[in-house]
């Protein structure tokens, strides 16, 4: 198996934290993993994004080829956008709905709609509402990982087990909170995944 994935938001938005659980979870299944340095992380609401491939052979570079990745995760729109040259003709974009206005010249939301919807394998989702649904509004991130976890090439079972490797220094609720959160988002996933636009091709 092989997943390469770019991992997309802004600083403070949890980007470590999902690249850390599916690690884990790799990890877990005796799968090989390489991470490109994330970059962004310094500048809260700066633009962060990563290279995350995992293989059950040995990984050469850690850098996802243009045309290549199987799966982006964004935890904002607009940022979803900027590496779709990245995805795959089967690849799925899975990104959040909720808008982070760090520039004056940000995009209307409906733009960004339209664009991500021209994508025929795509998840677009509210996740900060269904965080607030499952009263976990700071684990938005979690459900944006469970949304594209149907796409992983990883039991679903070890995404749970790495939330509770990552979270468990916090504390019982935290980790349960995550989860609830996870769920609801590979829920929401389940229900949409059923592709109804025209193809574009990435780039």
């Amino acid at each position: 198996m092989k997943s390469d994935i770019i991992l997309a938001g802004v600083g403070g938005q949890g980007i470590l934290s999902i690249a850390a659980t599916i690690g884990m979870a790799a990890i877990e299944n005796n799968l090989n993993l390489k991470q490109a340095e994330v970059h962004g992380m310094s500048q809260r609401g700066g633009a962060v994004q990563s290279h995350l491939r995992i293989s059950d052979k040995e990984i050469a570079s850690d850098l996802i080829p243009l045309g290549k990745a199987d799966l982006i995760i964004s935890v904002e729109p607009m940022e979803s956008l900027r590496y779709v040259s990245y995805l795959s003709e089967e690849g799925w974009l899975v990104t959040n709905i909720t808008p982070f206005i760090n520039i004056p010249d940000y995009p209307e939301t409906g733009e960004l709609m339209n664009e991500i919807e021209t994508f025929l394998h795509h998840i677009a989702i509210n996740a900060d509402e269904i965080a607030r649904s499952v009263k976990s509004p700071r684990s938005s991130n979690m459900v944006m990982l469970g949304a594209a976890s149907p796409f992983l090439d990883i039991p679903y079972d070890s995404l749970e087990s790495g939330i509770k490797k990552i979270f468990g220094r916090k504390g019982e609720k935290i980790v349960q909170l995550n989860i609830e959160a996870l769920k609801a988002g590979r829920e929401f996933a389940l229900e949409h995944k059923q592709a109804t636009s025209p193809q574009k091709t990435p780039g």
